[in-house]
């Protein structure tokens, strides 16, 4: 008995089609983002919607705030004036262990993927594009954190020796009561803070 031709072709039970090559691949390709937006639940997409829109609002407000602040005649309120030694030492060693924890809840997590297969080159569950982003992004985003949390550690040691207050000479300290050095690693932190959003978003909630 001879198969009729329809029998013989590949199975589309899974949504696959047979491979296609030259322009229908590239155009496949090119097409791939609206399949994978068109599976996303509708509150997933409101909510993301709702983000972007409140991301505008504050990019507004600080704006904003820049404006005012560059523009205002009167001097700005000098946070070195109103540091408080022993206290800000204590906070940023709580912040250097907490971000400790979080390289180690990382590596963690790396070691737990590795083992169920997950390389740069090949993912278990689908796309082998997700093991190289995965691990390039976050591993090059602990690696600012380790970096903060060793400049943490070396700037709450002088904070608490009073290294700013009295002008010793060393590392990140030569200027009596310049506290500078701290904002300049409060706003890396806070940087990689930002970026982690970002990637948590995109990689955990996507």
């Amino acid at each position: 008995m001879t198969d009729h031709p329809a029998d013989l072709a590949p199975s589309t039970a899974a949504g696959g089609r047979r491979a296609a090559s030259g322009w229908p691949s590239f155009l496949a390709d090119w097409a791939s983002d609206r399949n994978a937006f068109k599976g996303v639940s509708w509150g997933k997409a409101m909510m993301w919607v709702f983000l972007l829109s409140d991301t505008f609002v504050f990019g507004c407000f600080l704006v904003a705030y820049m404006t005012v602040r560059m523009s205002t005649t009167v001097p700005w309120p000098n946070p070195s004036e109103v540091f408080e030694r022993r206290k800000a030492g204590t906070l940023m060693l709580v912040t250097a262990l907490f971000g400790a924890c979080f390289v180690g809840m990382q590596a963690f997590e790396w070691t737990k993927l590795i083992r169920e297969g997950v390389r740069p080159w090949s993912n278990p569950w689908g796309a082998p594009q997700f093991g190289s982003t995965f691990f390039m992004i976050t591993g090059f985003h602990g690696t600012h954190v380790t970096v903060g949390v060793i400049f943490l550690i070396i700037l709450a040691r002088k904070v608490l020796r009073g290294d700013f207050d009295t002008g010793r000479r060393g590392f990140f300290t030569s200027r009596k009561g310049r506290y500078e050095t701290i904002e300049i690693m409060g706003l890396y932190w806070h940087f990689v803070d930002l970026v982690w959003v970002f990637i948590f978003a995109f990689f955990y909630l996507w």
